[in-house]
């Protein structure tokens, strides 16, 4: 099964900030808007329990197991005894599949953070004064903000009394901050920060959707129709006893948040739609007359929902779900319009990802004009290379890219695999 990394942001701020009370508010909302919300909480203090005394679970736990799961429909639970502190970018690589995690806490963990500063809790106001001051002295997000009241004058040594808080104050991680203090306010602008009130629940998940929600991808499936050098469809030779498309829909399907088949043969491909009943499959025709590689991609990109646009051949027999996986968070990570992997051979557009907001305008643009050619849309767009290293580092097996062409290609292939 293949695990799609989720982002995450960490809620942090001092003790009384309204972390929780925020953080149980913006899931709610991202929730409702169809957002898939993990969630992690660091507990400063050291034990908790999760399970209430008395009842099995609990017995096992104190009997002695190092770990016990608590299972029942729809729900599971694991308890494990741990050495120390468990690092919070290992907590989020346990949890896979999310469209984002929130965390509340954990300010050291890499990730990106948004701080909480309220008016009413004086630790904040303390820690918001420094900040402020921080910021009129022009002192990076980095610098320890303890020691700006320890810098020499012209004059005389300026004394500022600033309490413990070089580890609890915005950084250079810092991503937005939620504050109702105007000192605190003034100061994320004046680093260029956005800033949000402690009630702009709706605004703060709108910067999370744009900012560090996993966009959702839609990978298409082009099918076409029928192959001269094949001698009948592509999608539908035989291939380990199935259609040659099902190997296909069986391998992206896992990181498909929406899956379609460009095809001009959409009757001789329904059967799709009852073999897979629960990835709702669209099978789409081609939106222009022109034939070409570049009129292929206007469809996928065309017909897609989602902003990110995956697109791979039906007779790529190794297309990979990692590489595309892969190739979704360097796009985000990257902020291109396209990741498209390279190698000794050039590019290779057709397992590669699209921006649809920057992509589709650049390939209708090149097909209205004539173009053929999917280099077109390379040559055009602000690309991120996908080097061999990188996509050997995805898929280890390689082969991604090799397409059969032939009946005999295709024979061997499925010799090799029905051996493997």
């Amino acid at each position: 099964m293949v695990e799609v990394k989720s982002p995450a942001v960490a809620f942090v701020g001092r003790h009384n900030s309204g972390k929780t009370t925020l953080i149980v508010k913006l899931i709610e909302e991202l929730v409702a808007r169809g957002v898939d919300v993990g969630s992690v909480k660091h507990h400063s203090h050291v034990g908790f329990e999760i399970d209430i005394p008395g009842k099995d679970s609990y017995r096992h736990r104190h009997a002695g197991a190092s770990e016990t799961v608590i299972a029942a429909p729809g729900q599971m639970a694991c308890i494990k005894t741990v050495e120390g502190d468990v690092e919070c970018a290992d907590i989020v690589a346990g949890m896979p599949g999310h469209d984002i995690v929130i965390v509340e806490g954990y300010r050291k963990s890499g990730l990106p953070t948004i701080e909480i500063m309220r008016e009413g809790n004086p630790a904040d106001m303390k820690a918001a004064s420094a900040f402020a001051q921080g910021a009129r002295e022009g002192w990076p997000l980095d610098s320890d903000f303890t020691q700006i009241g320890r810098r020499v004058s012209d004059d005389e040594p300026r004394q500022i009394d600033y309490l413990d808080v070089s580890e609890k104050l915005p950084g250079a991680a810092t991503v937005a901050v939620v504050a109702d203090i105007p000192c605190a306010i003034e100061a994320a602008r004046a680093y260029g920060i956005p800033s949000f009130g402690l009630d702009a629940v709706s605004e703060l998940a709108d910067f999370l959707e744009e900012r560090h929600v996993r966009p959702k991808v839609t990978v298409v499936i082009q099918a076409g129709g029928e192959s001269r050098r094949m001698g009948r469809s592509k999608a539908t030779v035989p291939f380990g006893g199935r259609p040659l498309i099902c190997r296909l829909v069986d391998r992206v399907s896992p990181v498909a948040d929406e899956l379609v088949v460009t095809t001009n043969e959409p009757d001789n491909l329904a059967f799709l739609l009852e073999e897979y009943p629960g990835l709702d499959i669209r099978l789409e025709r081609d939106v222009c007359d022109a034939r070409g590689a570049l009129p292929g991609l206007y469809t996928a990109i065309e017909v897609a929902s989602h902003p990110y646009v995956a697109v791979v051949a039906c007779d790529m027999i190794f297309a990979s779900p990692r590489l595309i996986a892969a190739e979704a968070e360097a796009l985000t990570s990257s902020g291109a319009d396209a990741v498209v992997p390279v190698n000794k051979h050039g590019y290779e557009p057709f397992h590669a990802l699209y921006r649809k907001s920057a992509c589709l305008p650049v390939v209708k643009a090149g097909v209205e004009a004539g173009e053929r050619a999917a280099q077109y849309v390379v040559r055009h767009v602000n690309v991120r290379k996908f080097p061999q290293s990188e996509v050997l580092a995805a898929e280890p097996m390689g082969g991604c890219f090799v397409n059969a062409n032939t009946p005999e290609e295709l024979a061997s292939f499925e010799r090799w695999y029905l051996d493997a």
